[in-house]
């Protein structure tokens, strides 16, 4: 079975999880990066304002997302992108929880996506002093990005990913998260539509 996976990477408009105001997503095949995309995301309403520590971090601005597809209007965009895979993000409970709530905060089921947490990846796969993405992402070869730009951080997570499954001479998430004893998350049990 082959490295097959999709890493996946929001920025949120405030501390609410529902907030997502960006994704980024790559598509890995076979441990090669083979798609990759990115968008804005209009927060769901009352989600919808603006932090100022958020926009420090990130850059995005009210203005920027106010021509935005809703998280109604683009769920079934980033399920075709990822399709059936794994999804891995760098603390991937955060990400995980920002997709459910959002899908809470609009009425709709959030697909049932199984995930590995890249940063406890790198945990097992290096000796840094931190783990966070930048760090961690330099082990794995992948130099400097722009981080906090959605698509950027996703592609640093792919590349934490299949540099640690090269190590550990694996060549599927399953194996992966075996060989490191790294927990993949099982799936929500639910359908991707509107709640009655």
């Amino acid at each position: 079975m082959p490295l097959d996976f999709t890493a996946i990477d929001f920025e949120t408009a405030n501390s609410s999880p529902a907030s997502a105001c960006s994704v980024g997503l790559v598509r890995v095949r076979g441990g090669q990066v083979v798609a990759q995309t990115g968008w804005l995301i209009r927060p769901p309403a009352g989600h919808d304002q603006f932090n100022e520590w958020n926009t420090r971090i990130h850059g995005i601005h009210p203005h920027d997302v106010i021509a935005a597809a809703t998280w109604a209007e683009q769920l079934s965009r980033l399920c075709e992108f990822a399709g059936d895979d794994v999804l891995v993000a760098h603390n991937a409970g955060f990400d995980l929880n920002v997709l459910r709530r959002a899908c809470e905060a609009t009425g709709l089921e959030a697909p049932p996506y199984r995930s590995l947490c890249s940063l406890a990846v790198a945990r097992k796969t290096y000796d840094l002093d931190s783990y966070r993405l930048p760090l961690a992402a330099a082990a794995a070869g992948f130099g400097d990005f722009p981080h906090h730009d959605a698509l950027a951080d996703a592609r640093a997570c792919a590349q934490i990913v299949i540099d640690a499954a090269r190590r550990a001479l694996v060549d599927d998430i399953a194996a992966l998260s075996g060989a490191l004893g790294v927990a993949l998350s099982a799936p929500l049990v639910c359908e991707l539509e509107r709640v009655a």
